[in-house]
């Protein structure tokens, strides 16, 4: 694939990206927006973070993206006992009494971390390190993780009973907070159609690792326009106080502002929205495109919106505006 002009590589993502999505609606009835989110953080070198209440098969569309990926996949059950060293791995004695690390389930391409927010913060923050350096470090040597590397987790509502709210520096580690909302009525007919059946569907592979990289590389080759830097920097720094371009909402409503990660991920994040499109390079509808699961996360609502209802997607609408 390295021979391929950035053009080409630009048509054949494209290409790839539809026959994904085909193969993972084989399994997956609906939730277009979520698929293209979830795939758009892989092809961005991103993690994402899937909230929605329990039973809308956020496990299983995670599960069936990474068999049409051929990677490697491991699954977290985040319970309130669990320990550190079930992620990351611990040090044993082996016969011989010297120490030996045994790698944890983290050791792998796709990690899901399923319901994050039912264990305390002291063992959400083993994944900090991971998804940030892509590496763990443990007695005090660094081990490297395998490429690519993606934490795709998934959690219940705050409000439900039994949940650690993230802390914020772990929520922006991921680039997209992807709601995931119930079927409608024609797809939760079909839903029930395929499960309640003994139908079993094997899943191609699409992609690999290696071509994975390429398009993770390629995606940050894409030319961006001045006027799109511009945009999305301004659009980041409305949602902070006290800046020249401070929007009226931010300081009626907003505790505090996204940080330049918003902005880093704005322009990745439009850079892959106009490829997987076809598009050589982004506009600022691109960007605006994928505002909502960047900025969702990453700016915090006072207590005078929750009184008036206004929500965090009502101000982003506006921001963009």
């Amino acid at each position: 694939m390295d021979n391929l002009s950035d053009k080409e590589g630009i048509d054949l993502l494209s290409q790839k990206y539809k026959e994904l999505k085909s193969e993972i609606h084989r399994v997956i009835v609906g939730q277009d927006e979520v698929v293209q989110q979830v795939l758009m953080a892989i092809f961005s070198k991103g993690h994402a973070l899937l909230v929605g209440v329990p039973g809308l098969a956020k496990t299983l569309l995670i599960q069936t993206i990474s068999d049409s990926l051929g990677l490697g996949f491991k699954r977290i059950q985040f319970t309130p006992d669990l320990m550190p060293s079930d992620i990351v791995g611990a040090e044993i004695l082996d016969e011989n009494r010297n120490f030996k690390f045994l790698k944890g389930p983290i050791f792998t391409n796709i990690i899901l971390a399923d319901e994050i927010n039912r264990t305390p913060p002291k063992t959400q923050a083993a994944l900090l390190e991971a998804m940030q350096e892509k590496q763990v470090t443990a007695a005090g040597t660094k081990f490297d993780l395998p490429k690519p590397f993606f934490v795709l987790a998934t959690q219940n509502p705050i409000e439900q009973e039994g949940t650690y709210p993230l802390p914020e520096a772990q929520l922006d580690r991921f680039m997209f907070n992807i709601w995931v909302d119930y079927p409608t009525f024609a797809e939760e007919i079909n839903i029930v159609k395929n499960t309640t059946q003994n139908i079993k569907v094997e899943l191609n592979n699409i992609l690999n690792g290696d071509e994975i990289i390429y398009f993770q590389n390629l995606v940050r080759r894409v030319p961006v326009p001045d006027n799109v830097y511009d945009y999305a920097v301004k659009l980041v720094a409305k949602t902070r106080k006290n800046t020249p371009y401070t929007h009226e909402l931010t300081n009626k409503y907003l505790e505090w502002g996204a940080g330049p990660r918003a902005s880093q991920y704005l322009i990745i994040g439009a850079k892959c929205f106009a490829a997987i499109n076809g598009k050589y390079s982004p506009d600022i509808e691109d960007v605006k495109a994928v505002a909502y699961p960047i900025l969702r996360h990453r700016i915090v609502r006072n207590y005078k919106a929750e009184a008036e209802g206004f929500t965090i997607e009502k101000i982003i609408d506006e921001l963009i505006k």
